[in-house]
């Protein structure tokens, strides 16, 4: 079953092969939509499951993922704001997102968790909304869970703390075991 399907089954599935391009994503070789999908309570938020050749793996998180659950919802994470300001997106855009998320983590009977595959497969998730991307990036070598209303309220503290009134353009959350990062950027 693709991730997508699983976390967002009350969105339209529409076929992974349209003409969307596809983000640019760090640290993501070779990167491939999988699936592409509308969310929210009007359909108005992109979400592609992309495929990397590889994504890099930190020791510390290979050798947590030996010794423990790769469920990561609530895991700590350090914010990164990047420097200078400019060309960042509109951080209501990205509360569009932050919306849509929680908006089908509410009516899917999957509940509020979604998976991440390892490199090589669905390493990432995508979602855009006009000005605004975010993504999430498995840094394991293995699955990751990951809860959709901490990634809503990560997207939401990243667009209003790293804007141009901070002197930023985006920024991201790393998790602080280095299994994953969010990222939010202008897309």
């Amino acid at each position: 079953m693709h991730v997508l399907r699983a976390v967002f089954s009350s969105a339209l599935l529409l076929s992974g092969v349209l003409a969307v391009a596809v983000p640019s994503v760090p640290h993501c070789q070779n990167p491939r939509a999988l699936d592409t999908t509308y969310i929210g309570r009007n359909n108005e938020v992109l979400v592609r499951q992309i495929a990397c050749d590889s994504v890099p793996t930190s020791q510390v998180a290979r050798a947590i993922e030996a010794r423990q659950s790769t469920n990561a919802c609530s895991e700590p994470t350090t914010t990164n704001c990047f420097t200078p300001a400019g060309g960042g997106p509109d951080p209501n855009d990205c509360q569009v997102i932050a919306g849509a998320i929680s908006f089908n983590s509410q009516g899917d009977v999957l509940g509020d968790t979604f998976m991440l595959a390892p490199s090589g497969s669905a390493a990432v998730v995508s979602m855009s909304f006009q000005s605004c991307e975010s993504f999430i990036v498995n840094q394991l070598g293995s699955n990751l869970t990951y809860c959709l209303t901490d990634w809503a309220s990560t997207i939401n503290n990243l667009a209003f703390n790293c804007q141009a009134t901070q002197n930023a353009h985006g920024g991201n959350a790393v998790a602080n075991d280095q299994s994953f990062f969010i990222q939010v950027q202008h897309s």
